[in-house]
């Protein structure tokens, strides 16, 4: 099965996450965002996980407030600029699979989206 992890390994909820999907027997694609922002996916990605674009902002450790991000007149297109522009912004894991994609906010919530009878 292909996956794909949108990971930053200083986070332990994306480190249990990538753990998970390795257990389940699969060896995800592993793209470091902070490194290499997911900028012609990330709308796609977030609308396929059932998030609104202020679900999917990352606000604690971030420069959340101090770029002004939860004024509510902001649009989806300037948060998302935002979070292209500035990665950490990005709440973490997104994983995306066949079956779904997930932000693995508990890291069990990637189980939704891998097949049954994995490992």
């Amino acid at each position: 099965m292909d996956a794909t992890i949108y990971h930053n390994p200083a986070c332990g909820t994306s480190r249990n996450t990538l753990a998970l999907i390795r257990a389940a027997g699969i060896e995800p694609t592993v793209i470091e965002y902070l490194q290499n922002p997911p900028r012609a996916q990330l709308s796609k990605m977030i609308a396929d996980a059932g998030l609104t674009v202020r679900e999917a902002i990352r606000e604690k450790g971030t420069p959340y407030t101090e770029l002004g991000l939860d004024n509510p007149a902001l649009t989806d297109d300037q948060l998302l600029d935002a979070m292209i522009a500035t990665p950490i912004l990005n709440n973490r894991p997104l994983v995306v699979t066949p079956l779904g994609t997930r932000l693995a906010r508990p890291s069990k919530v990637v189980l939704d989206i891998l097949p049954a009878d994995a490992a």
